[in-house]
């Protein structure tokens, strides 16, 4: 054997160990490239009925809010009738205001100066009988 075939042989063996020593991440790699391969199935098992729970959950929410909605509107036609009541209430109010300011001047004064004309004849008429006697 001669030097050449001893240096070619030193620098297999190095090869080899360092084939060898690459080989040792490289198959660890694979490993966690495994185990992330299941983990990503699992996440993507898990998910699947989480979703489909959610787009219920969302759907029930829409219905709800579009009942909200109609309460709403609802709730304005309401908001609505009620300013026109008040409005007509506020129209009675005056007018009853009015038709007892006519009333008065109408009939009140007139009743309230015939009651006292009475009253001063009663008067009258009782201190000329009590007079008399």
């Amino acid at each position: 054997m001669t030097v050449a075939e001893i240096a070619g042989l030193i620098a297999a063996c190095a090869f080899v160990l360092l084939v060898g020593m690459c080989a040792i991440p490289l198959l660890k790699l694979g490993t966690l490239l495994d185990e992330l391969v299941a983990a990503v199935k699992d996440v993507n098992a898990a998910t699947a009925p989480i979703l489909s729970e959610l787009h219920g959950t969302v759907e029930a929410a829409n219905a709800e809010l579009d009942r909200l909605g109609g309460v709403t509107s609802e709730v304005e036609k309401v908001t609505a009738d009620v300013a026109k009541v008040s409005g007509h209430a506020s129209r009675v109010a005056e007018n009853t205001a009015t038709l007892s300011s006519i009333w008065l001047a109408a009939f009140g004064r007139p009743l309230i100066a015939l009651a006292s004309a009475l009253h001063g004849f009663r008067a009258a008429i009782t201190s000329k009988v009590s007079g008399s006697r």
